[in-house]
């Protein structure tokens, strides 16, 4: 599949996207995860590889219960910026929720010694949660 470059087809550029995502985040904010949603798959198509997206995408969909969709979010941020703590322990999130217990603890006790400790504290109640 070839690249199309929404950006220029439609004449926008960064300013653009950050209102979209200001909106988006705004809807959050409210605890309106389903209208974010359709905001922030706007923005992983018109700004792919954007890691702070496809987290935030990936994130929303943990938070609707939909683990596989959040799987597929977080994975292609892991492949952007394979060491951001969020990412990382919403990954392990999903993969609990899908029953991969075994990866889920890989990615969980790597994440212990996080030097956020919010990371790090998240990280061992998932593994006392799951053990």
């Amino acid at each position: 599949m070839s690249y199309i470059n929404w950006l220029e087809i439609l004449g926008w550029n960064l300013e653009e996207l950050e209102d979209i995502r200001f909106v988006g985040y705004a809807y959050i904010k409210q605890g309106r995860y389903d209208i974010a949603i359709s905001f922030f798959e706007a923005l992983v198509i018109l700004s792919e590889n954007d890691a702070y997206d496809l987290q935030t995408l990936g994130a929303l969909y943990l938070e609707q219960g939909n683990s596989f969709a959040a799987l597929n979010y977080l994975e292609k941020a892991v492949k952007v910026d394979p060491h951001h703590g969020p990412t990382l322990l919403n990954r392990s999130k999903a993969l609990f929720a899908l029953g991969y217990k075994k990866q889920a603890l890989l990615q969980a006790k790597a994440l212990e010694s996080h030097s956020i400790p919010e990371i790090a504290g998240q990280a061992s109640a998932l593994i006392l949660a799951h053990s």
